[in-house]
């Protein structure tokens, strides 16, 4: 491959760590022809980017960045696909799909601006929850005191309108 090629791969790398805020190392060895189309198309359904890549111009890219990537330099060996997300813990939940065969295997991942290393933390980050779901919940624990106070006001009302009902229809 030539300097020029190198160099532009480089930098188009770097510009994806840019534009995505989380990303995945992923091993794909040991997968044929369709079940990497099978990936793909999965990814794509799923807003996720998939780039294989040569794990010397990736720690290059990774050099270059801004942010310091010297924990992922250990696992830039064998194959390498790179999984770039906006959410992230939807390539863990793609991921999860494939735990039984073990193939494709997560080698490291830096989401929420941490590093995960190891094939061990996929369960970490699948539990990992979206800014929507954060979102979510924020909103659900605060309409939670007043769906309680408008509970209680109706369940009030019904007691003291079955008391009268009940005291209107006694005879004296």
């Amino acid at each position: 491959m030539k300097k020029e090629v190198k160099d532009t791969i480089i930098v188009e790398l770097g510009e994806k760590l840019k534009e995505y805020s989380h990303f995945y190392l992923v091993d794909l060895t040991g997968l044929n022809a369709a079940e990497t189309s099978d990936l793909r198309r999965k990814c794509f359904k799923s807003d996720v980017k998939m780039v294989v890549v040569k794990n010397t111009l990736l720690h290059k890219t990774f050099e270059n960045a801004e942010i310091d990537y010297e924990p992922l330099y250990g696992c830039l060996k064998g194959n390498t696909a790179v999984m770039f997300t906006q959410t992230a813990n939807v390539p863990a939940k793609l991921l999860k799909e494939y735990t039984k065969t073990g193939i494709p295997a997560l080698k490291a991942a830096y989401a929420e601006e941490s590093f995960f290393v190891g094939a061990d933390k996929l369960e970490e980050l699948a539990s990992l929850k979206s800014k929507n779901e954060l979102i979510a919940d924020v909103v659900a624990l605060l309409q939670s005191p007043t769906k309680n106070v408008v509970s209680a006001l109706q369940s009030g009302a019904n007691t003291i309108h079955g008391v009268l009902k009940t005291l209107g229809e006694r005879p004296e």
